[in-house]
């Protein structure tokens, strides 16, 4: 409906423009929104408002035109102007049951728009440290991400998913030194392990794995191996320092091809593992993209040039900077260390520069709120790059806090004592885990309640969603049970006689899910599907407690059946694109 007044309004300043009352130019946003009081009708626009200025004309003067511009149409009972000129519009009443008509129609297409239609979107999510399993925190992030591209392809942008593999740096170089010395345990050396190493059972089976595939190929004396090494925290050293000697001792003793081995060997176990995990839970992604891969093609020393050439760069105390802080940023950054290696950040300003490269009209990069410092440097690069930085926008997750009765479950890689996403998923299942991720605003904190998300009970929101879908399946299997036939059209023909209160709410619901749908995607809040998607089953089983649907007279049973097979059709509709299954029963 409001897609026709869109259109009748559009209509309207057509006419204006040919009889010269507005200047042909004026191409305003229409905004039609739902009425907040039934007293001011169905629906309202403010468009005379917004136009007034433009066409130098009194508000309330310029509604009147627009109104008396409008096309008549039968789904429109009457038109008012009230306070300063905002537009009402009061439907039709037999015009609210062409949703049910429009729902059966369209089927799995119902609510989809082509608001994006031309719009090439990145969203980068994810992209965790490839240094171990993904844990219950990088879950949120995943099925914020997955949700945010799926809708923003219902919505009608072309949507490319990218994770962003960061598989060079020092965290990296502390994942294949910390699978070469459990190595090397499994040769039978005997090898302090370092404090700062990755101590998770998932590093023994690498080594285990190695080991088994290469033997003795890689081994080395632990003797050699220690030599010389500076003591670490336990011994009243720096676990740092300690960590860094042992990294270039890995390098030294098995030259480049041996070292790139056990690196590769731990990156491809761990990001294969990855990979299995974020597809059983229902995220696939068009491009990984590896970071490493922006050394070796130049792309880093090219988005240097280019800083450079702008003269953003300088040097200072043997280091390279970015003269962020001139952009915006609260200080400058270092790019490139004295030693002559490049930041982490320069890898960013390389792969920023790469997606600007890539030509999309807008970068969505989706990080944890514990990045939230980051994001004034990127712009700064954007800047510095040439580029719109408004092209970028960044959305901040919130990790999810796990609990286990009152007792909160600590979390760290490099420990190996985490809970990760595939035991969550075992546990509460991939429904449940993504509905729970996406049920607040991704920014706001969240407690992940495992009792509840177990749970088969009304308490539990994605339960009490798949129990409508499923309800109304029940119902359909009751009439063959029974059996009876349905008569579509003739459900159709007698949608009229759907007159309780019950029946008017869930009509007026089913045709908000457009609108929803595309206001999610649109402002990146799946959320708001998952809140609508638990009004409408609450509507629906307050409906099923109140009304038989399988009633004698089979005129309003089939309008009724018509009716709870556009609720399931619109669950089901929403559920698909949360990635969230449909159960016809349970």
């Amino acid at each position: 409906m409001k897609q026709k007044l869109e259109g009748l309004l559009e209509q309207a300043l057509e006419v204006l423009k040919s009889d010269n009352l507005i200047d042909k130019e004026i191409a305003p946003n229409i905004i039609i929104e739902r009425a907040r009081d039934a007293q001011h009708g169905d629906f309202a626009s403010n468009l005379a408002l917004m136009l007034a200025k433009a066409a130098k004309s009194n508000p309330r003067q310029l509604a009147e035109k627009i109104v008396a511009a409008i096309p008549s149409d039968p789904a429109i009972n009457k038109i008012e102007i009230a306070g300063p000129g905002f537009i009402n519009f009061f439907i039709n009443a037999d015009a609210q049951f062409e949703i049910v008509k429009q729902i059966h129609e369209a089927g799995r297409e119902f609510g989809l728009s082509k608001a994006g239609s031309g719009k090439k979107v990145q969203v980068e999510f994810v992209s965790a440290n490839p240094t171990g399993p993904l844990h219950v925190g990088h879950g949120r992030g995943a099925a914020y991400g997955s949700a945010v591209a799926d809708l923003l392809e219902a919505a009608g942008f072309e949507v490319a998913r990218e994770y962003y593999v960061n598989d060079a740096g020092r965290q990296m170089d502390i994942l294949a030194t910390s699978i070469w010395l459990r190595y090397l345990e499994e040769c039978g050396e005997i090898v302090p392990f370092p404090s700062n190493g990755y101590r998770g059972e998932y590093i023994r089976e690498i080594a285990f794995n190695l080991h088994k595939s290469s033997e003795n190929e890689y081994r080395h004396p632990a003797e050699l191996v220690m030599e010389d090494i500076p003591p670490d925290e336990a011994q009243g050293g720096d676990k740092e320092k300690h960590i860094d000697a042992l990294i270039e001792r890995a390098k030294t003793l098995l030259g480049p091809t041996q070292y790139r081995d056990v690196f590769q060997a731990g990156l491809n176990e761990i990001l294969d593992d990855i990979k299995d995990d974020l597809e059983e839970f229902g995220v696939t992604y068009q491009h990984w993209f590896s970071e490493r891969l922006l050394m070796e093609d130049g792309s880093i020393k090219e988005a240097l040039q280019r800083l450079q050439d702008g003269g953003h760069l300088y040097k200072k105390d043997g280091a390279v900077w970015f003269a962020s802080s001139k952009l915006g940023d609260e200080k400058d950054r270092v790019v490139v260390r004295d030693n002559g290696q490049t930041t982490y950040f320069a890898s960013d300003i390389a792969y920023h520069m790469n997606k600007l490269d890539r030509g999309f009209d807008e970068i969505i990069n989706i990080w944890g709120a514990d990045h939230h410092g980051y994001i004034p440097r990127v712009r700064a690069a954007m800047q510095a790059l040439g580029a719109d930085e408004s092209k970028l926008k960044v959305l901040l997750v919130q990790f999810a806090v796990l609990y286990r009765g009152e007792e909160k479950v600590q979390m760290s890689t490099r420990s190996g004592e985490f809970i990760t996403l595939r035991q969550l998923r075992n546990e509460v299942g991939k429904d449940a885990a993504r509905f729970f991720y996406v049920m607040r605003k991704s920014e706001q904190h969240m407690d992940f309640d495992l009792k509840l998300a177990t749970s088969r009970t009304n308490e539990n929101p994605v339960y009490y969603v798949q129990y409508a879908h499923a309800r109304v399946c029940s119902v359909f299997r009751q009439l063959d049970e029974k059996g009876w036939n349905r008569n579509h059209l003739l459900g159709m023909e007698n949608l009229w006689q759907l007159t309780e209160e019950h029946e008017s709410a869930l009509i007026t619901t089913l045709s908000k899910y457009p609108e929803i749908l595309e206001r999610s995607a649109i402002q990146h809040e799946p959320h708001q599907l998952t809140h609508y998607l638990r009004e409408l089953a609450n509507q629906f089983h307050t409906y099923y407690n109140a009304h038989q649907f399988l009633v004698e007279e089979a005129a309003l049973r089939d309008a009724r059946l018509n009716l709870i097979d556009a609720v399931r059709q619109v669950l089901a509709n929403g559920l698909h694109l949360l990635k969230i299954t449909a159960p016809e029963a349970m």
